[in-house]
């Protein structure tokens, strides 16, 4: 990993830009229809390194992209979190998307949470949303343990083309709710 790049620690995660030994375990994440249910589907290998190198590239040209999320205690890939804004999106985005077995935990909640204090700090966010179709109650779940409140309805542009509900809450609300 480039110095320049930033890694995150929290209690139990460390968070940190992508890299090609991720692979593997981001494969295996987009191959779990399970977990795919609310992400776009199942995806194969190639797909899944188009996403990898989307991410990595996207902290050259914007200056920050989502964290590949690695468990502490195991060091093990479990997923993917952090700041998104692809072009035409409804807003400044912090998301989580996590493998099945680091369901339930607490992680997306914990990652997030430090990836909302960076993007404000750090990238002087004004507002974080989350981008959540109506049926995906376990990250509506997060999001509120977030402080975040259903705010509109958004649409994610091509490839994804498709209308969402839009969490969110302001650097404001954010600062207060930490104090």
């Amino acid at each position: 990993m480039s110095p320049s790049l930033p890694q995150l620690e929290t209690e139990r995660l460390i968070l940190r830009p992508p890299q090609r030994e991720d692979l593997d375990a981001w494969t295996a994440f987009l191959l779990d229809a399970e977990v795919q249910r609310f992400l776009g589907g199942v995806q194969q290998r190639p797909i899944a390194w188009r996403q990898l190198c989307i991410m990595a590239g996207s902290w050259t040209v914007e200056g920050f992209s989502m964290f590949s999320v690695i468990e502490k205690d195991t060091g093990r890939w479990i997923g993917r979190l952090g700041p998104w804004r692809p072009e035409g999106w409804p807003g400044t985005e912090v998301g989580w998307g996590l493998t099945r077995d680091a369901w339930g935990k607490g992680y997306a909640t914990e990652g997030a949470a430090a990836a909302i204090d960076w993007a404000f700090d750090t990238l002087g966010w004004t507002e974080v949303i989350h981008t959540i179709v109506p049926e995906n109650v376990n990250s509506q779940a997060v999001a509120k343990r977030l402080g975040s409140t259903l705010l509109r309805k958004g649409w994610l542009p091509e490839p994804i083309n498709l209308e969402t509900d839009v969490w969110g809450q302001t650097r404001e609300q954010w600062l207060a709710r930490r104090r």
